[in-house]
């Protein structure tokens, strides 16, 4: 019986729960090894999009999915990593790629210090906390000159591997995506581990994690640190991609987007973070790629393609919260207990 609870335990602890599910996630990254082959330009710029928009969700579900803490910041975190990465590479000459760790370590300092008045915060007062942090941040990218290059912004040379240049969104794919796949694996782990665990009590008992000895305001910073981390490091991606990093490049929709992302994906779900990713960032392409077949007989529509976008946007936040409020992650896993 002890063997049986063990292996039981064992299986559900596992990062696969079977074979097959093995199976399909291998046979999915191969098809991924051959999306520079055989897809175009526009294609490959929008799988790097959704590649950032993971890693970048990812670290808010930590925090909000995981640990419970409502956070407005996600863009700004992502700002201060991209200038952070574009600075150290103009200014010191360090490879690109090597800055983009150091961006995460440096937004994640940042953002533990965002996360202090968390210990006396939460629900929507910390949220406000996290939107005045994104106002500041937005306020130096504009005045801080000497670092951020103000309104006009930094442009980067396009970073080196092995003397070859990731000057095009084909060789810059084979950076951002093994990055989403690693940020995605160590996501998974960490939720398996004491640290995770806490994340978890901590959400669902505040009080009561406290009581049985868990460090509340400790692991607290330490979520705001790693959710500020993997959003340093996709602001750092995506200046990479760009090459170009202005404040406009991060107003507060990329955080209304990365909320929604977990929302409509699932919170608590990894699996569901990526189906927001996808999901949200596919969406705008599909509707242009709509309005423009529909031009012809419709040609208003291209005005409006805008305020279509948001519209099919809130509609989708609100419908999911209402039927199904644990996201696209539920329905998956109904579909595949069901086969």
């Amino acid at each position: 019986m002890r063997e049986r609870i063990a292996l039981m335990i064992k299986a559900d602890m596992g990062l696969f729960h079977s074979k097959k599910s093995l199976a399909a996630t291998v046979s999915f990254l191969v098809c991924l090894m051959f999306v520079p082959v055989y897809g175009s330009s526009y294609v490959l710029d929008v799988v790097n999009r959704i590649g950032i928009a993971v890693i970048a969700a990812l670290g808010l579900n930590i925090l909000t999915g995981f640990t419970g803490l409502i956070s407005l910041g996600n863009a700004a975190f992502m700002a201060i990593g991209a200038y952070s990465a574009s600075w150290l590479a103009m200014r010191t000459g360090i490879n690109f790629i090597f800055c983009i760790p150091v961006a995460g370590i440096i937004t994640a300092a940042l953002g533990m210090v965002v996360g202090i008045p968390s210990l006396r915060l939460r629900g929507l007062y910390l949220a406000m906390a996290t939107l005045a942090a994104h106002f500041i941040v937005e306020f130096l990218a504009v005045h801080w000159e000497s670092v951020t290059g103000g309104v006009a912004g930094l442009t980067i040379s396009s970073p080196t591997v092995a003397g070859f240049a990731l000057d095009s969104d084909r060789t810059v794919y084979y950076l951002i995506i093994p990055t989403a796949i690693l940020s995605v694996l160590f996501v998974s782990n960490i939720f398996r581990t004491r640290v995770g665990r806490a994340f978890i009590a901590i959400r669902d008992q505040e009080m009561s994690a406290a009581v049985m000895g868990i460090d509340v305001f400790k692991y607290k910073l330490i979520s705001f640190a790693l959710s500020s981390f993997f959003a340093g490091v996709a602001g750092a991606l995506m200046a990479c991609q760009t090459r170009i990093i202005t404040p406009e490049n991060f107003p507060i929709s990329i955080a209304i987007d990365s909320l929604a992302m977990i929302i409509i994906g699932g919170l608590c779900s990894v699996i569901g973070t990526i189906f927001g990713a996808v999901f949200l960032t596919a969406l705008p392409e599909f509707l242009r790629l709509a309005t423009t077949a529909l031009a012809g007989s419709f040609p208003e529509l291209i005005g409006k393609l805008a305020s279509l976008k948001e519209l099919v946007f809130g509609l989708l936040v609100i419908l999911f919260l209402i039927f199904e409020p644990h996201g696209i992650s539920a329905i998956w896993q109904r579909t595949k207990n069901r086969f």
